[in-house]
């Protein structure tokens, strides 16, 4: 009995400095370091908080298996151990049957555990709006892009667009004023099919925690709404040819006024008609057919 109460005890001071140092980390800290957050927790998007709890969640628990193993490893060095005036081998065991059962139950519990949460959460990410607000199309091409900001009719004769550079490289980098810039309207559901011009490439907005990739001759689709105002960079997460590295843009989350104000300043600009039918494929078809 003295012995459990001493350890009652001990359990309290432990208790309240988990709790003290949990409570004095920061809103990065909570997140895992994982970028798409400010000090008050603000995430990118309505999914960004969802996509960093599930990588938190899992690094808790590996690490809680991890701590086990150890432990199990540190107690079994321990406990064997050769004892001074032994020699040869310790007693061997051949099994311990509620030892291969635990073994056995718990990778399969924890390897369903995360395949279900992972498919619960790739399922939310992966479903697309029906009638988004905003409707954008994201073209890859070595190594920049083009966003065209699709109209109302169905031809996109209405749409407008900007297209973009590779990026100019510097002594410390990269220069990110002149890169591609996709504006997206703050609280607004947002719907952007992804296409490629020539190789795969891969969308990549770091804060929003996903990417997709772009294949040629084949449509892709990414839905979500952005939650907080900002310029976030993006870049290509798939080796697509040598300026890969220079592959960047960057996306300004803006106010309403402000997003049609930029549409209308494209408008202005000439920037008007449906950009769909620049593929390097095509732009290669046509070539030869000249050639010969």
């Amino acid at each position: 009995m003295p012995s459990k109460r001493r350890l009652r005890w001990a359990a309290v001071p432990v208790g309240i400095a988990s709790v003290a140092l949990l409570s004095g980390c920061t809103t990065s800290q909570l997140h895992g370091f994982l970028p798409g957050f400010v000090d008050d927790g603000t995430p990118a998007t309505n999914h960004t908080d969802m996509v960093a709890g599930l990588w938190v969640n899992s690094w808790i628990v590996l690490l809680a298996v991890g701590v086990i193993t150890w432990g199990l490893m540190l107690w079994a060095v321990i406990a064997y151990r050769r004892r001074k005036g032994q020699s040869g081998l310790p007693v061997q065991l051949r099994y311990n049957m509620p030892v291969e059962i635990f073994y056995t139950v718990v990778p399969l519990i924890l390897v369903v555990g995360f395949f279900a949460f992972t498919a619960r959460d790739q399922n939310i990410l992966e479903t697309q709006y029906d009638d988004p607000e905003v409707s954008i199309t994201a073209y890859g091409k070595q190594w920049a892009w083009d966003f065209q900001y699709n109209g109302e009719r169905e031809d996109n004769s209405d749409a407008v667009y900007s297209m973009g550079v590779q990026a100019n490289a510097t002594e410390d980098g990269y220069d990110l004023d002149d890169v591609p810039t996709l504006y997206l309207p703050v609280n607004k559901t947002v719907q952007i099919e992804l296409r490629s011009r020539d190789v795969i490439h891969s969308f990549w907005i770091i804060d929003f925690l996903y990417k997709k990739d772009m294949y040629l001759g084949r449509e892709n689709f990414w839905s979500f709404t952005p939650t907080r105002e900002g310029t976030y960079e993006g870049k290509c997460a798939e080796l697509c040819g040598e300026y890969h590295s220079a592959m960047l843009f960057n996306v300004k989350v803006v106010s309403e006024a402000e997003y049609e104000d930029y549409l209308d300043s494209l408008r202005a600009a000439g920037d008007v008609g449906d950009i769909s039918d620049l593929s390097r494929l095509q732009n290669l078809s046509t070539g030869t057919e000249g050639n010969e």
